[in-house]
């Protein structure tokens, strides 16, 4: 379980990076999203053939729509993000996308008959306080309609994501994340024919940064993310998963020099904070 809960982690400082790499790629967002999935797809397929697995999931063809499923939300959570950036702004569309987790709880507690402990929903109602913090409401001029409305999407689309995966019982580990992954490039390579009908150029300084996301955030982040939370309770993942904006706070201030506010540290207090005492307290 700790191997488990430190792919986990990896993934999200990985996926919490993805700004940073993304900053120098000057593509239109459905583009980076489109090249992110499909090079970062080839190579966890390359990567799981070459390391001796065999695919097992043909066997288990109803977890197999289930993971096919995720992936469709995972592409849609990704390609709604990406455009409540551009509509809304990054702090709001980041603050509705985090209330994708605590979706996903409260529909665990449905379907699955989950037990909402006490402890959990401190924590949960912790670290979603310290997102709204630590991303604060940048924006103060009219509410975009339309990135209210991708950002909402992309909030439900992220609890489908989780919950659709879960309900895979057979598929887990690395063939999960290869499916995960493959289904959502699927997805938005169908979306890319729509939008520009696979045209596109890209400049020739942007490739290393492409790569770079493509292959190691998208890539083996997902790896390491879908292969360790198919084992992980669901409120587990939900509440330890707002170390991702936690993590991409420290590296803008890091990397880009964005100064980070005395209530987004605070931010960033509630989210560990909710985070240990999700796992330290058991009742």
């Amino acid at each position: 379980m700790k191997k488990d809960y430190l792919k986990f982690f990896m993934g999200l400082l990985l996926f919490g990076s993805n700004g940073i790499v993304a900053s120098h790629i000057s593509l239109s967002s459905y583009e980076i999203v489109f090249l992110r999935a499909s090079l970062g797809s080839i190579l966890l397929i390359a990567l799981f053939l070459i390391t001796g697995h065999s695919f097992t999931a043909f066997f288990h063809k109803k977890d197999l729509a289930f993971i096919a499923a995720s992936g469709v939300a995972m592409a849609a959570d990704w390609l709604f993000l990406f455009e409540a950036f551009q509509q809304l702004g990054v702090s709001l569309s980041i603050i509705i996308n985090y209330c994708g987790p605590a979706i996903a709880v409260i529909a665990a507690i449905v379907i699955f008959k989950d037990k909402l402990t006490v402890s959990k929903a401190m924590a949960l109602i912790s670290a979603m306080l310290g997102a709204i913090l630590i991303n604060g409401f940048a924006s103060t001029s009219d509410i975009n309609t339309i990135g209210l409305m991708c950002g909402i999407c992309s909030a439900f689309s992220y609890a489908a994501m989780i919950i659709l995966n879960k309900c895979s019982k057979n598929i887990k580990g690395t063939e999960n994340a290869v499916w995960q992954l493959f289904f959502a490039a699927v997805t938005i390579t169908i979306y890319m024919g729509y939008r520009c009908a696979w045209v596109m150029t890209v400049p020739t300084g942007n490739w290393p940064w492409i790569l770079w996301l493509a292959l190691l955030n998208t890539g083996i982040g997902c790896y390491f993310y879908f292969s360790s939370f198919s084992v992980l309770p669901v409120q587990t993942v939900a509440v330890c998963g707002y170390l991702e904006p936690l993590s991409a706070v420290f590296f803008s201030a890091i990397f880009l020099h964005e100064t980070m506010l005395p209530l987004q540290w605070f931010g960033a207090t509630l989210i560990v904070g909710g985070a240990i005492l999700s796992e330290c307290i058991r009742s």
